[in-house]
């Protein structure tokens, strides 16, 4: 997997959602200030190539647990964002990680809710996809924005024009999107872990704004996770870290520290 490592101090890994390491923008210098991070992209995402043959979730799991053990990061702190949340939720149920931090995590959908997701996720790649050579400028605006980002933001106007062109232009080239969304949406939910298993403290944040992972899942995500802990961020959507960068700085810096 492609890594790119910054600041300085015990290891901080971000593993991102459906798209890049770029998504981390907005939080990435207030970690680094205290930590080295570690970020990465998954299979099919920036600079890392896809998985070969059917993709499944286990295996995107498998691969990042790989790379972790490789790369000697293993027992690292790990962060991760809606996918990216949800496999390092599975890294910690492998006893993996030293402190984990899941960010809006999937896979706890009630059977209704994942097939929407699957139905909404890929009409919307797609329709970013046809729309590509115009999201600059339909991105330049506060509307365009806020009709592309509803799902993922609180306050999709407020995402800077550039960032917000970026991530969609990503989600269009990217050829892991359509994969992950579809083993993400047909396959197995996560798994839990029972009381006492985890191999050291859990966070569960969630934006009550959430769109994608609805925050009424959050509930189901602590009863399979028993020993984690729950935070709820206001005004905030399926990316805590876009809609509250600061708060997620000093929420991931104290739950890891």
């Amino acid at each position: 997997m492609h890594t790119v490592r910054t600041g300085s101090g015990r290891p901080l890994v971000l593993v991102p959602g459906i798209a890049d390491m770029s998504g981390w923008r907005f939080v990435l210098d207030g970690l680094a200030a205290e930590r080295e991070v570690v970020a990465l992209d998954l299979p099919g995402f920036g600079e890392t190539p896809p998985l070969d043959g059917e993709v499944t979730f286990a295996r995107y799991a498998d691969e990042l647990e790989s790379h972790l053990r490789t790369e000697g990061i293993d027992q690292a702190d790990l962060v991760g964002s809606s996918f990216g949340a949800r496999l390092v939720l599975e890294m910690a149920r492998r006893g993996l990680g030293r402190s984990i931090v899941a960010l809006d995590p999937g896979g706890f959908w009630t059977p209704r809710q994942k097939q929407a997701f699957g139905a909404t996720l890929t009409a919307s790649v797609a329709l970013v996809r046809r729309v590509r050579p115009t999201l600059p400028t339909v991105l330049g605006t506060s509307a365009g924005r806020t009709a592309l980002l509803a799902q993922l933001s609180a306050r999709p106007w407020a995402v800077p024009a550039d960032f917000a062109t970026a991530q969609l232009q990503g989600l269009a080239d990217s050829p892991g999107a359509r994969p992950a969304i579809k083993a993400l949406s047909t396959g197995p939910d996560q798994e839990g872990a029972p009381s006492g298993t985890l191999p050291g403290p859990v966070l569960i944040v969630w934006g009550k704004q959430d769109r994608v992972t609805l925050v009424s899942q959050a509930s189901r995500a602590q009863a399979l996770f028993p020993d984690a802990r729950l935070e709820l961020f206001d005004a905030c959507g399926h990316f805590p870290h876009w809609d509250q960068p600061a708060r997620t700085v000093t929420t991931v810096l104290a739950a890891t520290a």
